[in-house]
């Protein structure tokens, strides 16, 4: 029943179905074209309307105030692979044992991961090319197998990080000039593009106009806002463009990054190991306690700027709908008027009030569960559940429980665990409800065939 219901999943006749009726209904010419501009490790604090205090962020600036700032937004792990497996999927990345990011497969093996996402799963690309979307796929992947048509539900890709076909530079922005290819050649039709930048993880490859601009910095903060800055300028490309194709006010277009910023000071673990001397890594959370590899607010808690032009109010800022990345599949498919796949039941929720400036409450909890490195401080916290007002997060191996209110500390500054412990206990049994509802070992369909039945010790995160 389990892989019969993953191969239900893909549901083409369903989408061919949709497709065929929107047509004949005169509704194919209402679809909005779906841009998502996913950027990597950027901080809360990285852009200007967050107050940054030493990067440019001009064209998020002017998309913020063209559409609506959302301040109360997590992304679903503090690092690459789960997080943007949770976009594509609407679903926890946990249901697939994906929890750290993707490495070689001893590695993959050693933390009971699979090789690669799920191509039989969900696809938030497949569901919309089947109702007739033109799909593309350009950026970082980092998924394992690459985004192929017959895969994930790709017209076109152009990617780096683990796609092996089709490859890019990360440098340059030359993701940017592939989707900006792909959007002329089908601005006739309705399209959905997975821009994924690579800004600002490192390798940084800062370009010299921008070292220039920033020459009055010291040395980490100028290389961190020209990398900055490079991003900033994919984005303004982009809403340019669209503009240019007079597409504009029929496309909704959504900025975010896959998890807070990278720390410039690695662990004692990393250094031991030779490991990530991320010396320009000089992000900031704007207050918000934790960075990368961690589910404290500065981990997860990342800009997400949505704009679509007489649709998303303009110049808001949204400081109380709860929103998460696994809404981005139910939220997309709504707004192209596309139905969710029977037997498809996604983690996420339908946001698309919210959007559009209407009142939104959330009904179902956010999980987290990450899988950190062998040092306390890369395991601790290691599961999570926000609820309303409330956010537990927990380690039970290592005995520690902290309860925050979200709706008056949104920083996480004060620990109230010891002053509710009714909610203490009723997070703490939904938390092992869910972990119990997880799959204990990876999809073996998902595991290399040359995968070694011994693993190696757990890699340590990028």
């Amino acid at each position: 029943m389990k892989n019969l219901t993953r191969r239900i999943l893909k549901a083409p006749a369903l989408g061919a179905a949709i497709s065929l009726l929107s047509s004949a209904c005169g509704f194919a010419a209402e679809k909005p074209n779906i841009v998502f501009i996913f950027a990597d490790d950027w901080g809360y604090g990285d852009i200007g309307i967050h107050g940054s205090t030493f990067c440019d962020t001009p064209s998020l600036d002017r998309m913020a105030a063209e559409g609506t700032d959302f301040t109360n937004f997590t992304v679903n792990s503090p690092v690459c692979s789960p997080s943007r497996v949770a976009v594509m999927t609407g679903q926890f990345p946990a249901r697939q044992a994906i929890h750290q990011h993707f490495a070689g497969i001893q590695s993959n093996a050693g933390r009971g991961m699979p090789d690669w996402m799920d191509p039989e799963g969900p696809s938030v690309a497949r569901m919309l090319q089947e109702a007739g979307y033109k799909t593309g796929h350009f950026g970082k992947w980092h998924l394992g197998r690459g985004p192929t048509e017959d895969l994930y539900g790709y017209d076109a890709f152009a990617t780096f990080n683990g796609s092996k076909k089709n490859e890019i530079k990360k440098e340059g922005l030359a993701s940017v000039d592939h989707a900006e290819n792909f959007i002329r050649e089908n601005k006739d039709e309705p399209f959905f593009v997975n821009l994924w930048l690579h800004e600002v993880h490192t390798a940084h490859y800062p370009q010299e106009r921008y070292l220039e601009k920033f020459k009055g910095l010291n040395e980490q903060e100028r290389v961190y806002a020209s990398v900055i800055a490079e991003g900033d300028e994919g984005v303004g490309r982009i809403l340019k463009l669209l503009k240019e194709l007079d597409l504009d006010e029929n496309t909704l277009v959504v900025f975010s990054t896959d998890n807070g910023p990278e720390s410039s000071k690695p662990s004692k673990e990393h250094k031991d190991t030779g490991g990530l001397g991320h010396f320009y890594s000089v992000g900031e959370t704007a207050g918000l306690k934790g960075e990368k590899r961690s589910l404290f607010s500065g981990g997860i808690r990342v800009p997400f700027i949505v704009r679509w032009p007489g649709v998303v109010p303009a110049g808001k800022t949204d400081e109380t709908s709860v929103v998460t990345a696994v809404d981005l599949l139910p939220t997309f498919l709504a707004a192209g008027g596309v139905d969710l796949p029977a037997g498809y039941e996604p983690d996420g929720e339908n946001i698309l009030a919210a959007f559009k400036g209407e009142k939104f409450e959330r009904k179902k909890p956010i999980f987290w569960e990450w899988r950190g490195g062998v040092s306390e401080d890369y395991t601790w916290p290691s599961l999570g559940i926000h609820e309303g007002r409330w956010k537990l997060l927990i380690n039970k191996e290592l005995n520690k429980v902290e309860l925050y209110d979200l709706e008056k500390d949104w920083a996480e500054q004060n620990d109230l665990a010891a002053e509710f412990p009714e909610v203490v206990q009723q997070l703490t049994e939904k938390i092992d409800a869910w972990k119990n509802s997880l799959p204990t070992e990876a999809i073996e369909s998902c595991c290399s065939p040359a995968r070694a039945k011994k693993s190696k010790p757990k890699a340590k995160s990028k």
